[in-house]
């Protein structure tokens, strides 16, 4: 251990270190985490790189790390702390549920997520959760997980996708030619509307259509559903 960092001791409060890159949220996280005893919140960062600097110098027990930030992303930050910095553990504080942010952050390493509603008795307890080696996890994530897990698997798509298309932007795809608006296939996949309408931009220009009708057609012709009254052999 280097710099200013020193062992939590026993039955000491855990020392936490906030990262999130708005002033307002982090100055509140901060201010809310000083009122409970259990914590000691030994530093600050407005972004990843200012994360990874601050875990090197102070050490700490956990990082609150929230995920869309400048520079190095909440994601990329959790993955080179956890190499860099194993005894740190990694809880995730965002507005951002989604399968795609929730997955992303456990498999860079954090063993926390939790939405910025949490109350301070939460990430208490997700802090020292994850302090024991144990998931912390919000109940309604803990609930994604376990839809994830048990969701019946979608239609096989081709290993390899025509024109440059993801694996999301295909099933987004798919759901178009079902009909779905945006707003439903945000339910559907459980991800925000906007994100929806990103993947939707980029596989318009991935494939050259222009609208719904055109994009319906191409994934027809391209194999990536079956049309209607089609034969299962």
């Amino acid at each position: 251990m280097t710099g200013a960092g020193r062992a939590r001791g026993e039955g000491g409060p855990a020392r936490v270190l906030v990262a999130d890159d708005q002033a307002v949220v982090r100055e509140g996280i901060v201010m809310l985490l000083g009122l409970l005893p259990a914590i000691d919140v030994v530093g600050a960062a407005r972004d990843g790189e200012e994360a990874l600097a601050l875990v090197a110098e102070l050490a700490p027990d956990a990082v609150l790390m929230d995920l869309r930030m400048p520079r190095c992303d909440g994601v990329e930050a959790t993955r080179r702390i956890r190499a860099e910095y194993p005894d740190t553990q990694v809880v995730v504080l965002t507005t951002y549920a989604d399968d795609e942010s929730l997955l992303a952050a456990l498999e860079a390493g954090a063993r926390g997520y939790l939405t910025k509603d949490a109350a301070g008795d939460e990430i208490v307890r997700a802090v020292e959760d994850v302090l024991a080696g144990q998931a912390g996890l919000a109940p309604a994530v803990q609930r994604r997980l376990l839809e994830r897990v048990t969701r019946p698997p979608a239609a096989a798509v081709p290993v390899q996708l025509p024109d440059g298309l993801t694996a999301r932007e295909a099933e987004v795809l798919g759901l178009v030619a079902e009909g779905l608006s945006n707003k439903e296939i945000a339910g559907r996949l459980h991800i925000g509307a906007a994100t929806v309408k990103t993947h939707i931009n980029n596989l318009f220009a991935k494939t050259g259509v222009r609208d719904r009708a055109q994009a319906v057609r191409y994934a027809y012709q391209q194999g990536l559903i079956e049309p209607p009254g089609a034969s299962v052999t």
